[in-house]
């Protein structure tokens, strides 16, 4: 067990990413999904950020591809991968393909010599805890608030065991008016639970009750709307920090939202993700683990603090140190949560948490095996 603090993810470190998708074909599909890449490649040349990309075929099997692209940093990856246009150039793709994998990952060595000006190097090898964390957030019609979460609240947990390397650890739901924000944390393969979690009954339920709520149409049995949907509210994270150790007796799971201005999204999870490396150098500190997610201009900040956080409001929202909350205010949708004016003390930061905090709604905990 790692007892320092460390930061077993972060897309803001300057490292060039390489992302990898791994391709399983439908009989007979190889050429639509060649004309599917041709189309995918020329609209992703021009994306910002974009360096280049390979098609691979498998020597052993020629159904199975391989198509690796890399990227200056995480940052203009993300931006891309959370956008419609994303949506728009992988949908060629989705009719030929039997299955697909998306991996990320931060390139930590090389050789052929350095390539300036497009990117470094992660400085270091990360420490993890062996836990794939994520959320989907949506929202529901204005009224049908307390419906939803009576839906949300009420379903039978689904069966925790994918396989014998994977399994649903823990699943956390909030509300903030109309927005819903859900929290997975898996240990093993995130897809392989993702779609184990999707097939139970039970949670099949759940979805169907909430479609007529919902403020986005999706239809569950027209795979494209699935897709669609569950595409546009994934909230990938961006950052995640932790104390490491033994886990406090009183620790409280929040999740604070902070809608930002107007295409300043990541610069705001940028923030609070180093706010909160700055935060774990000081032991006394209440925050034991935080997680930042963010999609276009959403970002949730989950944490698992000790005490009550009204006690420290400012470090539970992250914004400590001088001039650190007249950043986050020039970086904040005040309107959107009810607030108005700057930060300037104590006073503000217990009004900022109390419009931050979400409404927790349902946190299931699989067994420890």
């Amino acid at each position: 067990m790692t007892t320092s603090p460390y930061t077993s993810q972060s897309a803001f470190d300057g490292s060039r990413m390489r992302v990898t998708l791994l391709v399983d074909l439908r009989e007979g599909a190889q050429q639509q999904f060649l004309d599917a890449y041709e189309y995918m490649r020329d609209r992703v040349a021009s994306v910002p950020g974009h360096l280049g990309d390979q098609l691979c075929q498998s020597v052993e099997n020629p159904s199975q591809w391989l198509i690796t692209s890399e990227w200056e940093t995480a940052v203009p990856y993300l931006a891309w991968v959370n956008s419609d246009e994303h949506i728009e150039t992988v949908k060629p793709l989705q009719s030929c393909v039997r299955d697909l994998r998306s991996m990320r990952y931060g390139i930590v060595r090389e050789t052929g010599g350095a390539r300036p000006g497009i990117g470094g190097l992660q400085t270091a090898a990360r420490v993890g805890d062996g836990v794939t964390r994520h959320a989907l957030t949506f929202t529901v019609k204005p009224g049908s608030e307390s419906k939803v979460a009576e839906i949300l609240a009420g379903y039978a947990p689904p069966q925790a065991r994918v396989d014998d390397s994977t399994r649903l650890r823990r699943t956390t739901l909030f509300m903030h008016g109309n927005r819903v924000v859900r929290t997975v944390e898996v240990e093993g393969d995130l897809m392989a639970a993702l779609r184990h979690v999707s097939r139970q009954p039970e949670v099949r339920a759940v979805e169907e009750a909430l479609n007529p709520h919902l403020e986005q149409h999706r239809d569950l049995a027209d795979p494209e709307s699935a897709r669609a949907f569950f595409t546009r509210a994934a909230m990938p994270p961006v950052h995640h920090v932790a104390r490491g150790g033994p886990e406090p007796d009183d620790i409280t799971r929040h999740a604070l939202y902070y809608p930002a201005r107007k295409g300043c999204g990541m610069a705001l999870a940028r923030l609070l993700s180093r706010q909160d490396e700055a935060a774990l150098t000081d032991p006394a500190g209440p925050v034991h683990r935080s997680t930042v997610f963010q999609r276009e201009d959403i970002v949730v900040r989950l944490i698992d603090v000790r005490g009550d956080p009204e006690t420290d409001p400012v470090m539970a929202l992250g914004i400590h140190g001088p001039r650190k909350p007249a950043v986050l205010a020039r970086l904040l949708d005040g309107a959107a949560l009810g607030l108005a004016g700057p930060l300037t003390g104590e006073r503000d930061a217990q009004r900022l948490l109390a419009h931050a905090d979400m409404i927790p709604i349902t946190d299931r905990r699989a067994a420890r095996s």
